[in-house]
């Protein structure tokens, strides 16, 4: 067996475990406040090939884990997205506070994962004489990628930019007339969000605000979760 396999198959396994609780708390949310969209078109799913986007859940995440699989050997960085849930905010019973509820909804599942996570490594470690170690080794890693995946996912969706959840978080909270304007912008968020983060650093290479924002918001809630399991 190749020695990257092990590696490749936990980093896709907590990915693909990150994006689809993400969407489905998403689902759940909507359908407990009024909207039963998400539900009536079968998105209310822990199938992961339900929220499956070509571009977010596919070829970014594969290029980035098979690039620093072919360079540094390891997994030390990932990034994606699902396909969005829908959600009729109209149909909520509270719009504007219920969308920020939805919204939240997305990263709150995504960091008590990482917890979930860090708190799964003693386990692990645990059961290690009687799985092999193996295994043991592979699930530590599996639950170390979790925690990372699912940080990155949780955090990077706070970004107060529609229509990433931080973004409908922002709308909810302005007023009304500021909120339209900014919620506008949901019909080229993801292009701004592309542009910025992956463009505008090839063009300009002294704008690195991936870098900044492992650096300065990742790292910083990493240790911190680290501590609180008991895994520093």
């Amino acid at each position: 067996m190749p020695e990257w396999l092990p590696e490749l198959a936990a980093a896709v396994l907590a990915v693909v475990f990150a994006i689809t609780l993400h969407e489905a708390a998403h689902g759940y949310a909507a359908r407990a406040l009024g909207d039963d969209t998400a539900e009536r078109m079968g998105r209310i799913s822990l199938n992961p090939l339900r929220h499956v986007d070509p571009v977010g859940t596919l070829l970014v995440p594969g290029v980035m884990l098979v690039g620093q699989l072919l360079t540094i050997g390891s997994v030390q960085a990932m990034f994606g997205w699902a396909k969005p849930v829908p959600v009729d905010f109209a149909r909520l019973r509270h719009p504007r506070r219920d969308m920020m509820l939805v919204a939240g909804a997305g990263p709150a599942m995504n960091f008590v994962l990482a917890l979930f996570a860090g708190f799964a490594v003693h386990g692990v470690e645990a059961a290690a004489p009687a799985t092999g170690e193996a295994v043991a080794e592979f699930l530590v890693r599996f639950c170390a990628l979790s925690i990372l995946s699912n940080l990155v996912l949780g955090l990077f969706n706070l970004i107060p930019l529609p229509p990433l959840d931080g973004g409908r978080i922002l709308v909810g909270l302005l007023p009304y007339r500021v909120a339209m304007a900014v919620a506008g912008l949901e019909r080229y968020g993801i292009l701004i969000v592309l542009l910025g983060l992956f463009i505008a650093p090839q063009i300009i290479p002294a704008w690195q605000p991936m870098s900044w924002f492992v650096q300065n918001v990742v790292w910083p809630v990493l240790r911190l979760v680290l501590r609180m399991t008991g895994n520093e």
